[in-house]
C-alpha cells in the first residue's frame, strides 16, 4: 500500500525495544552498520507519521552481564559492563538516525555528560513532545535489572501507549518456530498466560510491570521491511500481550 494511503497511526507515543543482537546482523559479535542503518530507517518511517518514539536497546552484542556472571565475574560488575555496552549501541543508533535527518537524544541512567544526557523524566518527555527520538541507555542504572525491565519502566514513565518488541519472529509462539514447524503463533495473549507458560517474550519482572500498568506489548519481526510502520497503521502480523 502506498505511504499516502496508510491509515492514521493507532498510537501517539510508543517505545521500541530491541536486543543488542539485532544490531549485529549476520555477524557473531559487535555492530553491523548496514543493519543499524536499516533499523534507523524503520524508526524514521514511524517518526515521519508524527508518532513520538523512544527506544531501549540491549547490549548483548557486546557484553551480557548474566553471561559474564556465569563465567565467574562478580555479578554487579558484569551488569555495569552490560549497561555500558547499551550506551555504545545507543550512540551507534543515534548516529544513524541523525544521518537520516532525525533529531535524537541519548539519555543515560548512568551519568556520562560528555557522551549522553542524564535521565531526567520531565526533560525526556519534553524531547518527545518536540518529536525527537529518545534512546534510553544504561538500563535502569542498577544491577540485577535487564533492559526488558528498563524498557517497561521507561515506557511507563514516558506514558507510552505501547511497547513494541522487535524480534526475529513475527509474534509470540507456543514453542520455538525455528526448531518446531508445528509451532502455533498467538494473535493475542494475556500477561498471565505469558508468565504461566514461561513464554520468552520479556523477562518476568518486565511482564509483571507492564501488567500492573496496563501497558500492551506488541511483538513483531524486526526483519520484516516496513513492519514497524505497518503495525502502527493496523496492518501486518504481530502478537499483542495485554490484560
Amino acid at each position: 500500500m502506498p505511504e499516502t494511503e496508510l491509515p492514521k497511526p493507532t498510537f501517539r507515543r510508543v517505545l521500541l525495544k530491541i536486543s543488542g543482537e539485532a544490531l549485529m546482523g549476520d555477524q557473531g559479535f559487535g555492530l553491523h552498520p548496514p543493519t543499524v542503518e536499516r533499523i534507523a530507517k524503520e524508526v524514521k518511517s514511524v517518526s515521519d507519521l508524527g508518532v513520538e518514539v523512544c527506544m531501549v536497546i540491549g547490549g548483548g552484542n557486546i557484553f551480557r552481564g548474566l553471561q559474564g556472571s556465569a563465567q565467574g565475574m562478580e555479578r554487579t560488575t558484569a551488569d555495569y559492563m552490560g549497561m555500558l555496552a547499551t550506551v555504545m549501541n545507543a550512540l551507534a543508533m543515534q548516529s544513524s538516525l541523525e544521518e537520516l535527518g532525525v533529531f535524537c537524544r541519548v539519555i543515560s541512567a548512568i551519568r556520562m555528560d560528555e557522551v549522553a544526557e542524564p535521565y531526567i523524566r520531565r526533560r525526556a518527555v519534553r524531547h518527545l513532545e518536540k518529536k525527537r527520538v529518545c534512546i534510553f541507555a544504561a538500563g535502569t542504572g542498577n544491577p540485577y535489572f535487564t533492559t526488558d525491565t528498563a524498557a517497561t519502566l521507561r515506557a511507563s514513565e514516558m506514558a507510552c501507549e505501547a511497547i513494541f518488541k522487535g524480534t526475529k519472529v513475527d509474534g509470540v509462539y507456543d514453542k520455538d518456530p525455528v526448531q518446531h514447524a508445528d509451532a502455533k503463533r498467538y494473535d493475542d495473549i494475556t500477561y498471565d498466560e505469558v508468565l504461566a507458560r514461561h513464554l520468552k517474550v520479556m523477562d518476568a519482572s518486565a511482564i509483571a510491570l507492564a501488567r500492573d500498568n496496563s501497558l500492551p506489548i506488541i511483538v513483531f519481526s524486526l526483519d520484516e521491511p516496513g513492519g514497524f510502520r505497518s503495525i502502527l497503521a493496523g496492518q501486518g502480523t504481530y502478537t499483542t500481550v495485554h490484560a
